[in-house]
């Protein structure tokens, strides 16, 4: 293991291990596994920390990206915009409903979509826009709530890294008429094991929502369409009531790390560190830097000792996954531009000061003899 692991969830985790254990405890006591009332404590819980009136909870991510579009009714036909730089599951979910995803770009600054592509990129079968809050920064949402307004189209946010973030004072997972996130055990709110959850504040999607995680069915035994298995887990939901509580102050340790190396980063090489744009925040779930070097800056830091991710290294229109699509290389030059310059380095509640200052040193002494 690395002196300096990218992301250390075994001390993240048992730091709170008696308030896990009892959550443990708890559920078990109460004999009850599916759907009981640490769910629904913890949708009401995460509802009101995101700023909507209802929280679904679903079994993972990509589900909920999934069941949110199920609900506003996408499917064979349509078309969805989404980043052309982002996890591949934001494209799996319009796939997944027999949409097309409809690639837009990001901007080179924050790499988050801009929205100044969107317009260009809707057509007559555009359903929706799926924006997503990349790397824990929040999309520009007020320009896509705009753009989605004046086209009369459905906005569905992939919210899965940017649990706490704001945009103009309002909660990431708060715009869309729907909306989706994440809470994969490295997540900022993470459980232990998968488990997602939709957000909304419109209580027809809210009942379709539950319908469709739960068989199609609002009563047991009678479904009205068909639907999937993917309830959030009673013991997930349990540990992420101990979790959620604490996660404001960790967001704000991710942003005063992240903050520190920025400040020490500063004229490195050729170093490009986070930027925000105006009015947004980050929690900063990864700190991304890019570099032209970024293969051998990879490879001399994991031989000081320091894990490294790439957030991520093939964008979505090269994967063989999506070949049939017919995308080309060269196609989406600031994507592919990114995954070739990314580089996350560790950032968690817990990395102390003197880790990230031992980052910082071996970085410097990497460009020290490699600046040619």
């Amino acid at each position: 293991m690395p002196a300096i692991p990218f992301l250390d969830l075994q001390s993240l985790n048992c730091s709170l291990e008696s308030e896990l254990d009892q959550a443990f405890h708890d559920v078990l006591r109460s004999g009850w596994f599916i759907l009981g009332e640490h769910v629904s404590a913890f949708e009401r819980e995460y509802a009101q920390f995101s700023g909507t009136r209802y929280a679904v909870g679903v079994a993972n991510g990509l589900d909920a990206l999934h069941i949110a579009l199920r609900v506003l009714g996408v499917g064979y036909g349509d078309e969805v915009i989404v980043p052309s730089n982002t996890y591949i599951a934001t494209l799996l979910s319009v796939s997944f409903v027999g949409a097309t995803p409809v690639l837009v770009e990001p901007r080179k600054t924050t790499y988050n979509i801009n929205p100044e592509g969107i317009e260009a990129a809707i057509t007559s079968r555009t359903k929706a826009i799926m924006p997503v809050h990349l790397y824990g920064q929040a999309a520009e949402m007020e320009a896509i709530m705009d753009i989605a307004e004046k086209y009369g189209i459905y906005v569905v946010e992939d919210n899965a890294q940017a649990h706490g973030a704001f945009y103009n004072g309002k909660p990431t997972g708060s715009f869309g008429h729907i909306n989706a996130t994440s809470f994969y055990p490295g997540k900022n709110l993470g459980a232990l094991g998968d488990a997602g959850a939709i957000t909304t504040d419109n209580p027809d999607y809210n009942i379709r929502a539950r319908s469709w995680r739960n068989y199609g069915s609002q009563k047991k035994y009678y479904n009205e369409v068909l639907g999937y298995n993917s309830r959030l887990d009673e013991l997930q939901a349990a540990f992420l009531l101990k979790k959620l509580p604490l996660l404001y102050s960790q967001n704000a340790e991710r942003e005063r790390l992240a903050t520190l190396y920025t400040q020490n980063l500063q004229g490195v090489g050729d170093i490009i560190t986070p930027v925000l744009a105006d009015n947004a925040s980050s929690v900063f779930h990864l700190y991304v830097i890019r570099t032209a070097k970024r293969d051998a800056l990879q490879e001399y830091l994991a031989q000081q000792g320091i894990g490294t991710m790439i957030h991520y290294p093939i964008p979505p229109h090269l994967q063989e996954a999506y070949k049939h699509q017919g995308w080309k290389k060269g196609q989406f030059p600031i994507a592919e531009e990114i995954a070739e310059t990314c580089l996350s380095l560790p950032l968690y509640p817990g990395l102390s000061d003197t880790n990230v200052e031992y980052v910082v040193e071996h970085i410097k002494r990497f460009f020290a003899t490699h600046s040619a």
